[in-house]
């Protein structure tokens, strides 16, 4: 990824947030976000993002970027620990079920494993079952943590999914 891609990573961001978490997050704060605003924070968090959180994207043949995916080590609270963690990975819905998503989750694992992580840690919405239908069929399963994530007041419980690297 370059700073250059980050307009297009944040309309494709902002368009999974609208399309993935309808019915599950607050529909005014879906339907708040902007794509601008978030490139300018993303623009920001990739200037001064740390060696080892690392940002990728995939692109179509005609060099247009489809998806983004950020790995890095797993945060708990402001501690980095031993493990990976999958801070995000979209697609252009229109990409949906092309091979994009596996793709970017298959280099962030190998990155994360070179990295010396053994195990690959993600959150996800506990109702978005596409997504944990995705993850589960990567290899990944719950591993019984589960918190909120709280947007406009209202908790939506996320899921805490695990997997190890290297197999």
């Amino acid at each position: 990824m370059t700073l250059a891609d980050c307009d297009r990573v944040s309309r494709i961001r902002v368009r999974g947030w609208q399309t993935a978490y309808r019915g599950l997050v607050p529909q005014p704060y879906l339907d708040a976000l902007d794509a601008a605003a978030d490139a300018e924070r993303r623009r920001a968090l990739f200037a001064r993002a740390p060696e080892d959180v690392v940002n990728l994207v995939a692109e179509d043949e005609g060099g247009e970027v489809v998806g983004w995916a950020c790995v890095g080590p797993y945060r708990d609270g402001e501690v980095r620990t031993a493990d990976a963690e999958l801070y995000a990975l979209y697609v252009d819905a229109a990409r949906f079920g092309t091979g994009v998503g596996q793709a970017l989750l298959r280099e962030s694992a190998r990155r994360c494993e070179t990295a010396g992580h053994a195990r690959m840690l993600l959150w996800v919405l506990k109702g978005n079952t596409r997504a944990r239908r995705f993850y589960e069929r990567a290899g990944f399963r719950p591993d019984g943590a589960e918190e909120p994530f709280v947007v406009e007041g209202v908790a939506v419980p996320e899921v805490r999914y695990a997997r190890p690297l290297g197999d």
